[in-house]
């Protein structure tokens, strides 16, 4: 596409956002679910016109932002967490950090610990597994493994006690192996036995004993083939969990090579499949009843080619993950001592995913590491919620509809209701028959929230990481004593994302389009940062 086109299209897409940006963020923001007095949900009657959320006025002939302008966030709806909400309310206080943080946090260590126990039961009869996905998108400095080591606590506890048991049971499954390793050869060795006294030794000898499950229920890594590995001598409710979300989007299951695959697997166990995998030396292996839940925790930069990624939203794995992009709070974060109804608060959610992730979950017969978890229905009020919540946001899926260019996410926002519900249910009840109506409606709440920040980020490119490669190329061009560079100065100097020459090519051919740089001479290339940066 040459420059030409380029300006053309940005230009035009510049105003068209303008003009759209208040119709497509204003259904999506709460209070939007608002009960009608028949029961259903719908949006506000009044949306911003777009004179309400246009940016300043930019003539033609000057520089254009790189992004359209961006909404703010809604605020999470903390009241909406139910038995969490204090927790994370607790967190946020103490730790200062966006209420938004400290909810993804709480909810995911929650998640972790109710999918081993139970499923959801869907209106159309199918069940649905509690696991959930997350990701949290926040700079470097804003406290987030802070929040994150707050949350993850109880989780931290109860590995370590697996790990002090494991000790003691590998050094006893070690010696029973070694017998009953020896009595196997001495049976097959024995030359006196025929074939059927052979078969009655061996049957009456029985399996190996069968190792300790691995003591570990969360890892912040992982590639297919490992996971599959280590998932057979595992516990079967597992999270990857990090507070660097580098180390799982730039690790060797996400390289180029893996991605499609990893994100296959794990979109299939987010659907509580068996995870199958077939290989020449190792054989078949399926692994069934296994549930993995999942926070990420990451830099924007290292998001943007993540969340933007065409392969993992044509795959499917973008429209399973919950994400917030909380605005930072630094500067406003003055110190204060600790109060202690927010330490009460905190242990209090500690001692209760204790107490889930010590109880016996639900296995099938004959195996150590296979869940069979119940199925938990919606009552009667909670159905309604869900199918009134299901309709409202169908009805803002079409071409026209608010929700049109998050359309795959919004797919699955009944569902990820309803395993929000679920997990709101079953931490506070583990032996709940059914997920009452105000579970679903806060769970609702919830959803409507991830629906809104979804859409939010989708609409203004924030995730896109040429746009964000050029915008950092700006900040560099801006923060230089002279206004005249070259593409040799780029190469050489500018930031490390753009010190390549298709990457620069790339950058300054959006900076020229939108009238950010000039170029000044072809031969040796020389630009000029227009209007003095």
């Amino acid at each position: 596409m040459s420059i030409t086109d380029i300006e053309r299209e940005t230009i035009a897409e510049y105003h068209r956002d303008r003009e759209q940006s208040a119709r497509r963020s204003a259904p999506l923001t709460p209070p939007s679910w608002e009960a009608e007095p028949d029961g259903f949900y719908s949006s506000p009657g009044k949306l911003a016109t777009p004179s309400e959320t246009a940016g300043p006025e930019v003539s033609a002939e000057g520089p254009l932002p790189l992004f359209p302008p961006l909404p703010p966030a809604a605020p999470y709806p903390l009241a909406s967490l139910g038995e969490l909400s204090r927790a994370a309310e607790a967190i946020a206080r103490k730790v200062q950090v966006p209420p938004a943080i400290a909810a993804q946090s709480v909810l995911a260590v929650a998640a972790l610990a109710a999918q081993a126990h139970a499923d959801v039961l869907l209106p159309f009869g199918q069940t649905r597994p509690l696991s959930l996905y997350f990701a949290t998108v926040i700079g470097s400095g804003d406290r987030k493994t802070s929040a994150d080591n707050e949350a993850m606590r109880p989780v931290a506890k109860r590995e370590a006690l697996l790990r002090e048991d494991y000790t003691d049971a590998l050094k006893e499954w070690k010696v029973l192996e070694a017998a009953w390793g020896a009595e196997k050869r001495k049976i097959e060795t024995d030359k006196k036995s025929g074939l059927d006294e052979r078969r009655a030794h061996l049957t009456t000898l029985g399996d190996a004993p069968v190792k300790p499950l691995a003591p570990l229920l969360t890892m912040s890594d992982l590639t297919l083939d490992g996971l599959t590995k280590t998932w057979a001598n595992a516990h079967p409710a597992l999270g990857v969990f990090t507070s660097e979300g580098g180390t799982f989007t730039a690790g060797h299951g996400m390289s180029e090579e893996n991605r499609l695959r990893t994100a296959a697997a794990l979109s299939e166990v987010w659907d509580g499949k068996p995870l199958k995998r077939i290989r020449a030396l190792d054989g078949v292996t399926i692994l069934c009843g296994r549930r993995l839940s999942m926070h990420i925790m990451i830099q924007p930069d290292a998001a943007s080619g993540f969340l933007s990624s065409r392969v993992l939203r044509d795959q499917g794995l973008l429209s399973r993950i919950l994400v917030a992009a909380p605005e930072s709070i630094a500067g406003t974060r003055f110190y204060r001592e600790n109060e202690a109804s927010d330490d009460a608060a905190i242990a209090a959610f500690g001692a209760r995913v204790c107490c889930i992730l010590e109880a016996p979950a639900p296995l099938a017969d004959n195996a150590p590491n296979e869940l069979a978890p119940h199925s938990v229905p919606l009552s009667t009020g909670a159905g309604a919620i869900w199918r009134d919540f299901f309709n409202h946001v169908e009805s803002q899926s079409g071409i026209a509809g608010g929700l049109s260019a998050i359309r795959d996410f919004a797919s699955k926002a009944a569902e990820h209701a309803a395993r929000l519900a679920g997990v709101l249910t079953i931490f506070g009840n583990l032996d709940a028959v059914e997920i009452a109506a105000p579970a679903m409606e806060n769970a609702a709440m919830l959803m409507n929230w991830y629906l809104g920040e979804a859409e939010r980020l989708q609409s203004a490119s924030r995730l896109d990481p040429r746009l964000l490669r050029a915008s950092a190329l700006l900040e560099w061009l801006k923060g230089r004593d002279n206004q005249d560079f070259s593409f040799r100065d780029v190469l050489r100097f500018g930031p490390n994302a753009v010190r390549t020459k298709e990457v620069a090519e790339d950058s300054l051919g959006i900076l020229g389009a939108h009238h950010w740089v000039i170029e000044t001479s072809k031969r040796p290339r020389a630009f000029r940062l227009a209007g003095g940066g």
